[in-house]
């Protein structure tokens, strides 16, 4: 059986984009050898006032319906699964021609890079055949290692081969 107890740590909203098919990528300041991952979710974008002005009008009832994950105490849900497919390296100002394959706009993202070269991580997402409840990983800034592992028996991905296939060839 297939385990795993390695999470990339990344906003919920971003996370369920990711979940839900609604983003393919990721846009990071840094590559990873990482070629597989759990998705944990993070909050503390959602504690700025203006957090929503980080995301596309078209996605911000989305996020503000995903703002928070589902929590049991200190325990946050995962439910999704990635592998990472590609990274390849694009300048700070072309990553806005990628805008309609993730929810943030092209303003945040220029903002979050700093112009810094920007990683664009083509991710493969896979629900969970059972989400997991999990605890926090004190410390943890990107990554996390959960205390226990996770199963990724059963795992089915969020969208069709075919449309996988068409974002691949599309970036």
């Amino acid at each position: 059986m297939d385990k795993i107890n390695k999470c990339l740590k990344e906003w919920n909203a971003t996370v369920e984009a990711l979940g839900q098919g609604k983003q393919s990528l990721l846009i990071r300041t840094y590559k990873t050898t990482l070629k597989e991952f759990l998705l944990y979710p993070t909050v503390s974008y959602a504690l700025k006032d203006n957090y929503l002005e980080s995301f596309q009008k078209k996605h911000q009832s989305f996020v503000e319906e995903n703002v928070l994950p589902k929590k049991k105490g200190d325990k946050a849900e995962i439910k999704y699964y990635a592998t990472l497919e590609n990274i390849t390296e694009k300048s700070a100002q072309s990553t806005g021609r990628l805008q309609k394959y993730y929810i943030w706009t092209p303003e945040h993202v220029k903002s979050y890079l700093r112009n810094q070269k920007a990683y664009v991580w083509v991710l493969r997402v896979y629900e969970l055949k059972e989400p997991f409840m999990a605890e926090p990983t004190p410390g943890a800034i990107r990554y996390a290692n959960l205390k226990k592992d996770v199963s990724t028996e059963g795992i089915k991905p969020v969208i069709s081969d075919a449309e996988f296939s068409k974002i691949k060839e599309n970036l």
